[in-house]
C-alpha cells in the first residue's frame, strides 16, 4: 500500500451506549475534534435519558437491542469504513492512534488489534491492572473493549461480527481474530474509566474478574457470568464493633 493510499484507508469509529448523557458530550466532542476524518457511528441499547438527543449533535445515531455485541453489531452494519474501531464510552484516545492504526492495517495480513491501556486514575492496584492488561494484549493476544479494539471489515463479516455473548463478547472476538491472522498491540493509549474499579475496591475487582474469565474458559454460560459481574464482587464480612474496638485507624 502506499503512502496516499494508507492516508486514504477509511476508518469507521462504533460507540455503543446505554444512559451516558453524563459523558456523551465530551467523548464525541474529543472523537469529532481528533478523528474529524473517521466516519462517526452511536449505538443506542435504548437510554431513557438525553443520551440519543446529545450524541445526534455529533454523529449518527442507530438503536439496537440493549446488550455491547448486538449493539457494535448493529453499528457496523450501518458503517462504510475499510476498519471498524470499537470505542467505549468512558475512553479517552490518544490523538496519534489514528495514524498508527492506519500504518498497522497498511499490512494485509493484519486482521486488527487493541491500544495500550491505562486509567483516568492511578493506583498501585490500577497500574497494576493497566500493566498485566497490556501483556496479555501483546503476548497472548487478547483484547478488551476498554483497548478501543480495531477489525479489518472483510475480517470481521466473515467472521460475522462479535459473537451474540452477553459478556465476554471481546475476548471471544480477539482469540478468533488471532486464528485468522496477526493482531496489533499499538502504543497509542486508550484512558478507560476507572470508577466501576474504584467503587468496588481495586484489588477485589481484579481477583473478581479472574474468576469470571476462568468461568468463561470451563464453558460457564456468559448471560450467567454477565448477571455475576452486574451483581459486583462478593462483599467482605463486616467486622464486628467488639472486634474492632479499642484499635487505631490509621488514614492513608
Amino acid at each position: 500500500m502506499t503512502s496516499r493510499e494508507f492516508a486514504r484507508l477509511s476508518v469507521s469509529i462504533v460507540v455503543p451506549v446505554l444512559n451516558e448523557e453524563a459523558t456523551i458530550q465530551a467523548a464525541l466532542g474529543r472523537l469529532c475534534r481528533d478523528f474529524p476524518d473517521c466516519e462517526l457511528v452511536v449505538v443506542d441499547g435504548g437510554s431513557t435519558d438525553a443520551t440519543v438527543e446529545i450524541a445526534s449533535l455529533h454523529a449518527t445515531v442507530v438503536h439496537s437491542e440493549r446488550g455491547r455485541a448486538k449493539q457494535m453489531n448493529a453499528g457496523a452494519r450501518h458503517c462504510t469504513g475499510e476498519v471498524l474501531w470499537f470505542i467505549h464510552a468512558d475512553t479517552e484516545i490518544h490523538h496519534a492512534a489514528l495514524a498508527q492504526i492506519r500504518a498497522v492495517m497498511c499490512d494485509p495480513h493484519v486482521v486488527g488489534g487493541g491500544l495500550t491501556l491505562r486509567f483516568d486514575h492511578r493506583s498501585p492496584g490500577l497500574n497494576y491492572l493497566a500493566r498485566t492488561s497490556n501483556l496479555r494484549a501483546r503476548h497472548l493476544r487478547h483484547i478488551f473493549g476498554d483497548q478501543a479494539m480495531f477489525i479489518r471489515r472483510k475480517d470481521f463479516d466473515e467472521l460475522g461480527g462479535f459473537p451474540d455473548l452477553a459478556l465476554m463478547e471481546d475476548l471471544e472476538m480477539s482469540r478468533r481474530l488471532n486464528r485468522r491472522g496477526p493482531l496489533a498491540f499499538l502504543p497509542a493509549t486508550s484512558t478507560a474509566s476507572a470508577r466501576r474499579l474504584v467503587e468496588h475496591g481495586v484489588w477485589r475487582m481484579i481477583v473478581f474478574m479472574q474468576y469470571l474469565k476462568l468461568l468463561y474458559f470451563a464453558g460457564v454460560d456468559p448471560e450467567r457470568i454477565r448477571r455475576r459481574y452486574a451483581a459486583g464482587p462478593p462483599r467482605l464480612p463486616r467486622r464486628s464493633r467488639k472486634a474492632t474496638s479499642g484499635q487505631r485507624v490509621s488514614s492513608a
